[in-house]
């Protein structure tokens, strides 16, 4: 089974939730936030339809006797618990887990396939095995999940080629710290051709709400995902996302100066989910809000962008 497209939710469980047994995962790369006010009434084992590795990163602290890990039917011993501390574990060893007080979890499902194919990016024949780690201090685990820990769950605010880089970074981490590889021989790359360089940029512009994928402008350039990724960034100087993101800023600087358009309007038509999101990501790369730089736009005699 191949992986299906990357998706974000964010549960929250009480005393009357009804928690299966089993937790099978969707067939792709997901970010799961997982939140109880009751604890889990039994142990939980984590299931996944395709070779995957699961990453817990705890959110809140749990003590010792409030939690449970176990990994191919062992159980693992812990000591409390605490924020932002990480369990990553491959699916084969059936992982299952029990906690008896409150929790705050954020669960990445990452395929091998993925993990696989960086490691074939980078120079190595094979992924080999996974180093499992229970309670590891990993801060670029705990920082990567800090930084998109608002996000989660939330509808359109995270784009699927925003999650396909997402993926890529975290595979590229697991690689370097938990993976064994056996390097093969150097292979030099190149950027993009003239004719890929076109395709991608033209499929961007026309699904500027992110909505495509970075195994959809791989495939249509012939390269592999990771190859695609690291080839656009040394043809354009920038990853697809940020690319991406210049052009609906430069799109909703058009509908700011030359419409009356409210500005959740020239959000959506910029590709982009909400306002507030629409303004946080214009503030940072302009260094002003939206409604600021209209109004400067419209004050100023030449309309030149400042």
């Amino acid at each position: 089974m191949r992986a299906g497209p990357p998706s974000t939710l964010h549960l929250r469980l009480d005393e009357t939730s009804s928690v299966p047994p089993v937790w099978r995962n969707e067939p792709g790369f997901t970010i799961l936030r997982l939140e109880s006010s009751a604890g889990l009434p039994a142990p939980i084992r984590k299931a996944s339809a395709l070779p995957a590795l699961l990453v817990s990163i705890a959110i809140k602290p749990l003590a010792s006797e409030q939690y449970r890990v176990w990994v191919a039917d062992r159980l693992v011993p812990t000591p409390g618990v605490s924020a932002f501390r990480a369990n990553v574990i491959d699916f084969a060893a059936e992982p299952s887990c029990w906690a008896g007080a409150d929790f705050d979890y954020v669960h990445f499902h990452v395929p091998l396939e993925t993990v696989e194919d960086v490691a074939g990016e980078f120079g190595y024949l094979s992924l080999g095995a996974i180093r499992p780690a229970i309670l590891e201090e990993d801060l670029v685990l705990a920082q990567l999940t800090k930084a998109i820990l608002p996000s989660i769950g939330r509808t359109r605010s995270a784009s699927n080629l925003g999650l396909d880089q997402i993926q890529l970074v975290l595979a590229g981490h697991l690689l370097q710290r938990y993976g064994e590889m056996r390097p093969r021989p150097p292979v030099c790359r190149g950027g993009l051709a003239p004719w890929q360089r076109r395709r991608a940029t033209d499929l961007l512009r026309e699904h500027l709400d992110g909505s495509l994928r970075l195994a959809d402008l791989a495939a249509e350039c012939g390269l592999s995902v990771s190859h695609f990724a690291r080839s656009f960034k040394a043809t354009v100087g920038m990853s697809s996302v940020r690319w991406l993101t210049r052009l609906r800023i430069e799109r909703a600087k058009d509908l700011l100066r030359n419409t009356r358009e409210p500005l959740v309007q020239v959000a959506l038509r910029s590709g982009f989910g909400d306002q507030p999101g629409f303004t946080r990501t214009f503030r940072r790369v302009v260094g002003v809000s939206p409604g600021r730089w209209r109004r400067d736009q419209w004050h100023s005699p030449a309309g030149n962008d400042k």
